[in-house]
């Protein structure tokens, strides 16, 4: 039963931590990435699309992103989507393909970014220890309800820090890896 309750939180643990490297992805480094326009939502016929099934995202150069819509007549829609998300970029429309330039990081920019980053940070933190605290819970309801013994609740309680420890371990090196990235001039 502890097994298993470890089990499911390590899933759980996974998850969070995934999350955090998709939320990563899409901060901004100063160098180009298609990872930074897949929060982006289009309007499409009514309905808000990610980018990313509208168009084809490429990167022709360290500091230039491209966006070939698949209709044309969605080009103003990206347009107005890009220059409406917070990531500060201005889309070039030649009428067929948008040019996305992706400028240097204001030192200003990078003390924002860094800030947000760690605004995330501590949120994927605390789920990761919602996740112990619930595991936690469901052990010593075992150990109340006599269905483990109290050396069993111990045992599993210290695997449960010891995961713990372990995934927030990963979400701040992490962290840290792309504080450095974001405040490194390129």
């Amino acid at each position: 039963m502890i097994k298993e309750t470890v089990a499911q939180a390590r899933i759980r643990m996974g998850k969070a931590l995934e999350d955090f490297r998709h939320e990563l992805a899409g901060l901004r480094t100063g160098r180009a990435s298609t990872a930074l326009l897949e929060n982006i939502r289009v309007d499409y016929y009514g309905t808000p699309t990610p980018l990313n099934q509208v168009a084809t995202l490429g990167v022709p150069e360290p500091t230039m992103l491209t966006v070939q819509p698949w209709d044309a007549s969605l080009l103003g829609a990206i347009d107005k989507a890009i220059r409406s998300s917070d990531l500060g970029l201005n889309p070039m429309n030649d009428g067929k393909v948008l040019r996305v330039p992706v400028p240097a990081l204001t030192e200003e920019r990078r003390k924002e970014l860094v800030k947000h980053l760690h605004k995330v940070l501590e949120n994927h933190r605390t789920a990761v220890r919602n996740i112990r605290r619930d595991s936690n819970d469901e052990m010593k309801k075992l150990f109340k309800d006599k269905k483990i013994s109290e050396d069993d609740e111990k045992r599993g309680l210290e695997d449960m820090q010891k995961l713990t420890d372990e995934f927030i371990g990963k979400i701040e090196a992490q962290g840290t890896a792309k504080e450095k990235e974001i405040i490194e001039l390129h």
